[in-house]
């Protein structure tokens, strides 16, 4: 009895450095993520005003490894366009979206300014998906939603899209992909090249959007 019960003991401490070492929740990718960009940012925010460069690479290294950015960009440039793509096109549109992402949100998060961010409990969407919402809130009380869409990819939780205040920045993507590419006679080199100005288009947009709601 005492020689089964020591054995029980010793499996169960064994097993706690596994668990310790469980691999991140959706809800958990979100929060250490955010945590994490908001500190460099309360550290760094002025040299990063001046110098906006090296905040678009601190983005890259803090959200790179937690954003899809591989399936976000296929999902952009949808079936239609990506199954005549080669697989340089793919990889250069794909590393045009990611450093465009990056400026993107770091030129939105150096507005931040020390507003309340809460974090809330994923919600389950079944066949390894799940959304984290997030609500921001201003100096006035005003809270903003944001709700994350985040996938699981080789057990990593990691983000495929997200939603600003109503605002689908994913579909917003898509439809501006959509309309080069017609503005350009669906020339896929153009379109990628040139997608630095489509973003900027794009945030246009999301303001004007956010300005109607308003």
């Amino acid at each position: 009895m005492l020689n089964s019960l020591r054995n029980g003991l010793l499996a169960a401490l064994a097993i706690l450095p596994l668990l310790a070492q469980a691999a991140p929740t959706a809800h958990d990718v979100v929060e250490q993520t955010t945590n994490q960009l908001l500190g460099d940012l309360k550290a760094n925010k002025e040299a990063y005003k001046q110098n906006p460069q090296s905040f678009y690479d601190s983005l890259n290294r803090i959200l790179g490894p937690v954003v899809d950015s591989e399936g976000i960009s296929r999902s952009i440039m949808t079936v239609k366009y990506s199954r005549g793509a080669s697989d340089a096109q793919l990889q250069r549109f794909e590393d045009n979206f990611k450093r465009s992402l990056m400026q993107f949100y770091g030129n939105a998060l150096l507005e931040y300014d020390n507003q309340g961010i809460r974090v809330l409990a994923a919600k389950p969407e079944g066949d390894g998906r799940a959304s984290v919402g997030m609500e921001v809130s201003d100096s006035k009380g005003t809270i903003y939603p944001v709700s994350y869409t985040m996938v699981q990819l080789n057990g990593q939780w990691m983000l495929r899209n997200v939603i600003i205040n109503g605002i689908n920045v994913g579909k917003l993507f898509r439809d501006q992909f959509a309309d080069a590419m017609q503005r350009n006679g669906n020339d896929l080199d153009k379109t990628i090249d040139g997608w630095a100005d489509v973003v900027a288009k794009a945030k246009d947009s999301a303001t004007g959007q956010k300005a109607d709601g308003q």
